[in-house]
């Protein structure tokens, strides 16, 4: 892209029954300071209130605010309706936020400005703020850093050094901008993962783009991860279904890499590990940090 013209960014918010939060999630959209931008409500057959929400701030705001749903209104997961936003995005940059997350009014402006001085690079993350005090201000908010040190990354260097096969923090959905171009390259999310593993759908993405793209780790700060019981995380956690959607996700990105071809001696090693761990008994795969560490922040918020 030009570097003296700020690329169209298309920001996709899928929603399903965040009605608490939509509004407050779209209105951080609106408050950026970088107006360049569209954003794509996706209705996963949402609460009719979430739906309502969604109808008025597009016709609030139309020809910035596009509201879409699946064929049929049905219900698809979180990977589906990511990609009928995709699908739908008129942006050289697609951004992806939570309905239930929030931007600072920097986020896009900072993001924008990375691929102008970075060209080459398909993704921009950041740092997530962990967001406790929406609920309980007496809590404080935690920072988590993406894993890796700021600065751009050829593939597939993330994936030996983050989550899932690492110890490293993975970046948030809300925190990410790609470019569109890279997207259709890879296929987008992978829509298999629903149900028990809808909480990998991220996770399966990002990591393809890990092992194809050039990332560029940024040390900013301009989202905040909002931590409640509902999330999908959380769901899994409480419902015991951790070993089961994990085993999953190794087994398909098992079957990733030999369909592609992709021959990385220092993944297949992390990812042999990581398949024998996960078939340890509960007791061994309790000691293992990244589990453990999910299990301390899910304890502390409180159940619904």
């Amino acid at each position: 892209m030009p570097d003296n013209v700020p690329p169209f960014v298309s920001v996709i918010i899928p929603f399903y029954n965040e009605e608490a939060f939509l509004a407050e999630t779209i209105n951080s959209v609106i408050k950026q300071e970088y107006d360049n931008w569209e954003a794509i409500l996706v209705d996963d057959n949402g609460s009719e209130q979430c739906t309502a929400i969604a109808k008025d701030y597009q016709k609030k705001y139309p020809g910035k605010i596009v509201y879409a749903d699946h064929p049929n209104h049905s219900n698809r997961g979180p990977a589906a309706s990511r990609n009928l936003g995709i699908a739908r995005a008129k942006g050289e940059l697609v951004a992806f936020l939570d309905a239930d997350d929030v931007w600072l009014p920097k986020k896009l402006s900072e993001q924008a400005q990375l691929f102008q001085q970075h060209p080459g690079v398909s993704m921009v993350c950041e740092t997530s703020t962990y967001w406790y005090s929406w609920e309980n201000p007496g809590r404080p908010d935690e920072n988590i850093a993406v894993g890796a040190e700021p600065g751009r990354y050829q593939p597939p260097t993330l994936v030996r050094s983050l989550y899932p096969l690492n110890k490293g923090a993975a970046p948030c959905p809300s925190s990410i901008v790609l470019t569109k171009e890279a997207l259709l390259r890879h296929g987008g999310f992978e829509e298999s993962f629903i149900g028990f593993s809808q909480a990998y759908e991220d996770q399966a993405f990002l990591i393809k783009i890990y092992l194809h793209e050039v990332v560029y780790v940024s040390g900013a700060c301009n989202n905040l991860y909002r931590q409640r019981a509902g999330s999908a995380m959380h769901r899994m956690l409480a419902g015991g279904n951790y070993q089961k959607a994990r085993r999953y996700f190794l087994q398909w990105l098992k079957n990733y890499l030999s369909a592609n071809g992709i021959n990385d001696v220092a993944v297949n090693k992390l990812l042999r590990n990581a398949i024998r761990e996960c078939d340890k008994p509960l007791f061994y795969r309790l000691q293992q940090g990244f589990y453990n560490r999910l299990k301390r922040v899910m304890q502390r918020v409180k159940p619904a």
